[in-house]
């Protein structure tokens, strides 16, 4: 298996970083707009690894807004699998750089919605994937995998979802994605400031989109932004947290695979957060749409969403202003496999002190980044296979999880999840 990592941010470094203690590919192909990122990706494993690991990986640049340029560096390299690990707004051109070079491909996040143009607060417009899922038909005919969402929301959450369809309902109500956190981020003087953990272009686009709900009998249908405020006990000391639909493409893709009456998306954002996010729709600092905009070297063009993201520190760099943990997972409501009415919570929880202390990444990055590096694991040793675009929740679950959760010293992650009853 030979790897192209596409973007060496956050995600990106930390993918790498993980990858560097597996032994199941050839090479790994670091690339970013800026080399710079990817040979500093590469020297933190040389660092800590040694330089026969580190040799395993070579730094290269892309454009990731190109197609034709994802192909040619695809094709340079003898890429089998390329892994997409940049904003979401890049999905387009390196899903068909993989596909025109012959490659298979992985992704965290879904090609980008389009609100409903006349009732966005109701109905679905074009939905999270859908782009990708019209050209499903071109990757099954050239023998190609594009497996889409395998982060950990989506992508852990998609696979607690199969597992609890497979292994412990015979029939399920509710899927329900819920996602909260007790993160804090302090400045150098020990106060408290607004930093989001995760990109906050990405952010802006999950959360003032108008989430979707999934019902058997409706389909997909939208409301508006933070709908349905409910209190969810969080695990392993994070605690209460206020949650609300957000929409999210595990409500896009656990209905395409796995039978139940209802599937929903729930962030716990806090009351500031959300008010800031109403704050920049209400300025118009969300658009995506260039302004021109007088500087000192004369009129330029930027999107008012960049400039903001700009102004926030890089989520890459805030893990040692960070304290606390993330926890990722999947309520889920029906029968048991007893016949007898049951709730089950199926979670991972990532501590930040020890993803800073053992990977130099914070825990937000480098908990999406661990589940792309297990997929392609699974998939370099046959255990898992396919054609196509498929979701996570299209594969066996339970030696996913088996291996996440064997201990490092017995060739696992050691990396072992949970499941609350009740």
């Amino acid at each position: 298996m030979r790897i192209l990592l596409v973007g060496a941010g956050g995600v990106g470094d930390a993918i790498a970083k993980i990858a560097a203690r597996r032994s199941f590919y050839e090479t790994i192909i670091v690339t970013d707009y800026d080399v710079s990122r990817a040979e500093r990706t590469i020297a933190w494993i040389a660092a800590k690894h040694g330089d026969d690991v580190a040799a395993r990986f070579t730094a290269a640049s892309i454009d990731a807004s190109d197609p034709d340029a994802v192909a040619a560096v695809a094709r340079e390299h003898r890429a089998t699998h390329v892994m997409n690990a940049v904003e979401p707004k890049f999905v387009p051109t390196i899903f068909a750089g993989a596909l025109a070079a012959g490659a298979d491909y992985l992704d965290m996040a879904m090609s980008l919605s389009e609100p409903h143009p006349t009732d966005p607060y109701a109905k679905t417009g074009v939905k999270l994937g859908d782009d990708q899922f019209a050209l499903r038909g071109d990757w099954e005919s050239a023998g190609r995998l594009a497996l889409v969402g395998m982060g950990v929301e989506p992508g852990l959450s998609d696979v607690f979802a199969r597992y609890a369809a497979d292994e412990l309902f015979s029939q399920i109500d509710e899927l329900g994605t819920r996602d909260g956190a007790n993160l804090v981020v302090r400045d150098s003087d020990g106060n408290e400031i607004f930093a989001p953990s995760f990109s906050i272009w990405t952010t802006i686009e999950e959360c003032l989109n108008p989430p979707v709900i999934f019902e058997k009998e409706a389909g997909w249908y939208t409301t508006p932004p933070f709908s349905e405020p409910e209190v969810f006990d969080f695990p392993e000391g994070i605690g209460p947290v206020e949650c609300v639909n957000v929409e999210h493409e595990e409500v896009l893709l656990m209905p395409r695979w796995i039978d139940a009456e209802r599937v929903t998306f729930k962030y716990g954002l806090g009351e500031e957060f959300i008010g800031i996010l109403r704050t920049l729709h209400r300025l118009g600092l969300d658009s995506t749409t260039p302004l021109r905009v007088r500087s000192a070297n004369g009129p330029v063009e930027v999107a008012p969403r960049d400039v903001v993201a700009a102004a926030l520190p890089d989520p890459a760099t805030i893990g040692p202003l960070m304290s606390g943990k993330t926890c990722a997972g999947v309520w889920v409501t029906g029968t048991g496999v007893d016949g007898s009415p049951r709730e089950v919570y199926l979670y991972h929880v990532s501590d930040n002190d020890w993803t800073m202390r053992e990977y130099e990444s914070q825990c937000v990055v480098w908990q999406t980044a661990l589940n792309p590096v297990i997929a392609l694991e699974l998939l370099a040793t046959g255990v898992w296979s396919g054609t196509g675009v498929l979701g996570p929740e299209a594969f066996e679950a339970a030696p996913y999880l088996e291996l996440m959760a064997r201990p490092e010293a017995d060739g696992g992650y050691g990396q072992p999840w949970g499941l609350r009853e009740g």
